[in-house]
């Protein structure tokens, strides 16, 4: 993955917090997933990709700052089912952001939205995952790209 292709990513979480009544967001520096399982929250939404592309991107994030976002956003519902459509949402819109850039071919399925953490997430085997780390209010909140072209 090129640095020009993770910065895609970067710009559609930029985008996305743009949104919100508080755009105070900061991405941290791309750095390479050293774990065959990368960094999960309390809440992830998967993005399944195929085309020239073949894997996966997620959204993860702890409650709290999904919690917050959904306030910023002026829904004042902060059950787990809008805490989960929100995290589909996010992942959604960043790899929606990312098909735009890198063409129609860049096929993105509808999100799977995950409470909790996962035992295993299937990354491809011969993909490097790179973690996007994400910092907004107090909180950490990760999108990992694992994509091989």
């Amino acid at each position: 993955m090129t640095e020009e292709a993770l910065q895609v990513f970067v710009e559609g979480v930029l985008n996305y917090f743009r949104h919100t009544a508080d755009k105070g967001v900061k991405v941290g520096s791309p750095y390479l997933a050293e774990a065959l399982t990368p960094v999960m929250h309390d809440f992830t939404g998967i993005i399944g990709v195929t085309g020239p592309y073949r894997g996966s991107v997620y959204f993860s994030a702890p409650r709290l700052l999904l919690t917050h976002l959904l306030l910023a956003l002026g829904e004042v519902d902060t059950s787990a089912e809008n805490i989960l459509d929100l995290v589909g949402e996010v992942a959604n819109t960043i790899s929606g952001n990312a098909r735009k850039a890198f063409g129609a071919e860049f096929l993105i399925s509808v999100p799977v939205m995950v409470e909790g953490t996962l035992e295993k997430m299937y990354t491809p085997k011969h993909t490097r995952c790179f973690v996007i780390p994400v910092f907004w209010k107090a909180y950490a909140a990760t999108v990992v790209v694992c994509l091989e072209h």
